[in-house]
């Protein structure tokens, strides 16, 4: 399966599991996205944030036990989409955020693929 017409584009991931990260790295790289930077924590991300260029974020809610939002902040200050990936569900997204797709862990290929793709057109 690859992107439709999106290939090539570049996602910046958040996810504190070492195991999950190189999981959906490697099933962004079957999609045709590549992978412009990885965090597993919040400091790192925002450093990275600030640091790369990237068309999409995905970004666990729960990065070692805090909230992803300021990660968020500065990636919506930037103009960029994101979705989060979370294994509680919509209630689970920061309040400021339920209104941005979500991924429900686990999730599939054509899960993953479908929610980025909708969220570079915007929709």
């Amino acid at each position: 399966m690859t992107a439709t017409g999106l290939s090539g584009r570049s996602v910046f991931l958040v996810e504190d599991e070492v195991m999950i990260r190189m999981m959906v790295a490697d099933m962004l790289e079957e999609l045709g996205y590549k992978v412009a930077a990885e965090a597993g924590d919040i400091n790192e991300a925002l450093r990275l944030v600030q640091a790369t260029e990237f068309d999409i974020a995905i970004l666990d809610v729960n990065v070692n036990g805090k909230v992803i939002s300021p990660v968020a902040d500065l990636i919506r200050e930037k103009g960029c989409p994101f979705i989060f990936a979370t294994g509680y569900g919509s209630s689970g997204l920061p309040e400021q955020y339920r209104d941005r797709p979500a991924l429900q862990k686990p999730f599939q290929l054509d899960a993953l693929g479908k929610t980025i793709e909708a969220a570079l057109r915007g929709g």
